[in-house]
């Protein structure tokens, strides 16, 4: 068998329900052997685990009327992310197409060590090893490949390549150079949700693996996601790729409208659910979409959202009926504490982006903006708030002598911006929201 043309960094489960199950897919109805070759981030748990069992794993989808199960043979390859030999060894496969990235946002920021590390040959990073990579192969005289991120992170393609681009500029001209003319940066919009897996889960992988006659009789790393997925791509493939586009990706010229969609219907909703939810004693989003008062709101968003996204009617009714599917599914438990997490960096881009392109478009104010913002503020006054960009607002708080989520309304409103502090339609609105989940 030949050697793996993929590189993956970041042996998840996200990536396993995803990339690998798109390639798998693709091996599969072409008979094109692609393989990939994935990394850990640091520790080698993960590799050693799916090594000892061949490298198959079992993908389940957990359906609300039950559970679908698949052998995954895509991943022929894994190592620690530690093992520069191996990482090395992989950049130097001749027909090298791809390498993808899952890890994180966090991930894609260069610190003060990434220079000197490349310098002494030690990169840690994942930006680092990500410029060790293709310095090892331009130095070997071999071709081009294209550097997928598969991150939730906007505009990921452009990211990745300017930061990529700028660290290698600070260490080898030569280097800057060959990325210029042999390394592509496409954009992607990733979508399918993998919940924790458990104990239980291993052993319905193990126990359908031994009823089918597999070679592989036990499942130590089986993943578990919802039916749905996506995934759309923009951008040159200077080496080629599998053919994903005819398993279900979506190939366009820009990812950006896609993106949105996604940031306005899916994370938006999550956010009002979540907080809104959580204000009303619901635990996970399933729960919420059994309450009418939470789903009449998401339907209102939705509208909202709807009249400033550039898809036709037709495409937005379809998006959001499967994310009423997605939602109400009850065997994938989403708790709303953790999308609750970060609200000070999601909120922007997520409900105050509709509220903005409304604004912007001489459209009256949407009931999913003052639900959501009303639902956040509630949630900052527990002692179950993640979010380390919340320490300055609290401070406002302070500073203010605000105590009840009423009074802070103002004060939230110019952390977001001094164009929300002159909306005194929309505080109002969301001090009506507060009455109607009885605070004060």
């Amino acid at each position: 068998m030949s050697d793996p043309r993929t590189i993956h960094l970041g042996l998840g489960a996200f990536f396993r329900a995803h990339q690998a199950y798109y390639t798998h897919r693709a091996e599969q109805l072409t008979g094109q052997q692609t393989g990939i070759h994935a990394f850990t981030g640091r520790k080698p748990d993960a590799a050693e685990t799916l090594a000892a069992q061949g490298f198959g794993y079992t993908l389940i989808e957990r359906g609300a009327d039950g559970d679908k199960l698949e052998l995954i043979n895509s991943i022929r390859a894994a190592s620690a992310g530690a093992d520069q030999d191996a990482w090395r060894d992989a950049w130097l496969v001749d027909d090298l197409q791809l390498v993808t990235m899952t890890i994180t946002e966090a991930g894609y920021r260069v610190t003060p060590d990434d220079l000197p590390a490349l310098q002494a040959g030690r990169p840690g990073s994942a930006m680092s090893r990500l410029l060790y990579g293709l310095q090892t192969r331009r130095q070997a005289g071999l071709g081009p490949v294209a550097v997928i991120s598969c991150d939730n992170l906007a505009s990921n393609g452009e990211v990745l390549g300017r930061t990529v681009r700028e660290l290698a500029g600070q260490w080898d001209d030569d280097l800057a150079a060959w990325i210029e003319t042999s390394a592509s940066f496409p954009s992607t919009m990733v979508d399918r949700i993998t919940p924790a897996t458990t104990d239980a889960d291993r052993e319905l992988a193990t126990a359908w693996l031994r009823e089918q006659g597999a070679e592989q009789a036990i499942d130590n790393m089986p993943v578990v996601c919802e039916p749905f997925t996506e995934w759309v791509i923009a951008g040159d493939f200077p080496a080629g790729r599998p053919a994903w586009d005819q398993v279900g990706v979506t190939v366009v010229d820009d990812v950006a409208p896609y993106e949105q969609r996604k940031l306005w219907l899916l994370n938006a909703g999550h956010s009002m659910l979540a907080y809104y939810g959580l204000a009303l004693g619901h635990a996970t989003i399933d729960q919420t979409m059994a309450d009418p008062r939470c789903t009449e709101l998401l339907e209102a968003l939705w509208s909202a959202a709807a009249e400033v996204l550039p898809f036709d009617a037709a495409e937005i009714e379809r998006a959001c009926e499967a994310l009423r599917v997605r939602f109400r599914n009850p065997r994938i438990r989403h708790n709303l504490i953790q999308i609750a997490g970060d609200g000070s960096q999601k909120l922007p881009n997520r409900t105050l982006g509709i509220y903005r392109a409304r604004r912007a478009a001489r459209l009256p104010l949407d009931p999913g903006t003052p639900a959501t913002l009303a639902g956040w503020l509630i949630h900052l006054g527990t002692d179950r708030v993640n979010d380390q960009g919340v320490a300055e607002l609290y401070s406002r708080f302070a500073s203010a002598e605000t105590a009840t989520p009423s009074a802070r309304i103002p004060v939230m409103l110019e952390f977001f911006g001094a164009d929300l502090a002159d909306d005194h339609e929309l505080a109002a609105a969301i001090g009506d929201q507060l009455k109607q989940l009885d605070v004060k």
